[in-house]
């Protein structure tokens, strides 16, 4: 009888000890991968309030250099736009200042253009990248005839999309230079998918015509909203 008392004891005992360390860890996990998921939602989201940020201080320069010219007196030297340009496409709702460069940190900014191409609105092709996720998230929208609006150094370049192909991201026939003016919009593909995109999708324009920019510039950031985080884009990816 006292064996038996000593034995439910000891049972008793165990039932309030730690089951040892693998119990441990296994409740362990998934406080961790909560700690992880809360990292990546703010890591993202400060991705996205940076670009939203420059784009804000984008358009204000975009501004002050628009009322610099207006207020200008008759016969003063053109005053350009410092170089920046504004694309924006009324069929998807874009509206964003262009960053000179298509490196992974300019097009947290906003689209890049590409170094080595044409101008958009000079003989020439010029090629526009950007992000699925932001900016160009909605270009697959676009169809033949649509319009593109180009605003740079006091003119408006008017692009009309003349087509559409998904490539592979080996393929630069589609920046090749040409003897007109054209504009190239490019996206890494399938875009509405969060994953991998290994394709990219390829917008092609050509220009119609050209005249002075004098609508006023929006005061405050783009009129294109940027859409809630999906996934992250690495690398150069667009």
């Amino acid at each position: 009888m006292h064996r038996l008392s000593g034995l439910r004891a000891r049972l008793s005992q165990l039932g309030t000890r730690p089951l040892g360390r693998g119990i441990t860890v296994r409740r362990a996990w998934p406080f961790a991968l909560i700690l992880a998921g809360l990292a990546l939602v703010i890591y993202v989201a400060a991705q996205y309030g940076t670009m939203a940020w420059e784009q804000h201080r984008l358009a204000r320069q975009w501004e002050e250099h628009y009322e610099a010219q207006q207020n200008a007196p008759a016969g003063s030297p053109a005053i350009i736009d410092g170089g920046l340009i504004r694309v924006s496409i009324p069929k998807i709702e874009l509206d964003a200042i262009v960053v000179e460069g298509t490196t992974y940190k300019k097009l947290l900014v906003g689209p890049g253009h590409m170094e080595k191409t044409a101008l958009p609105g000079e003989t020439g092709n010029a090629v526009i990248t950007a992000h699925r996720d932001t900016f160009f998230r909605r270009i697959f929208e676009l169809k033949k005839g649509d319009e593109i609006l180009v605003r740079r150094r006091g003119e408006v370049f008017r692009f009309q999309v003349t087509g559409k192909q998904v490539v592979d991201p080996s393929d630069i026939s589609v920046t090749r230079q040409s003897e007109d003016a054209r504009l190239t919009l490019i996206t890494c593909y399938p875009t509405y998918f969060i994953g991998p995109a290994p394709e990219r999708l390829v917008v092609f324009s050509k220009l119609l015509d050209r005249s002075p920019d004098t609508a006023r510039a929006a005061a405050t950031s783009p009129t294109s909203e940027l859409p809630a985080p999906r996934d992250s884009a690495g690398g150069t990816s667009h």
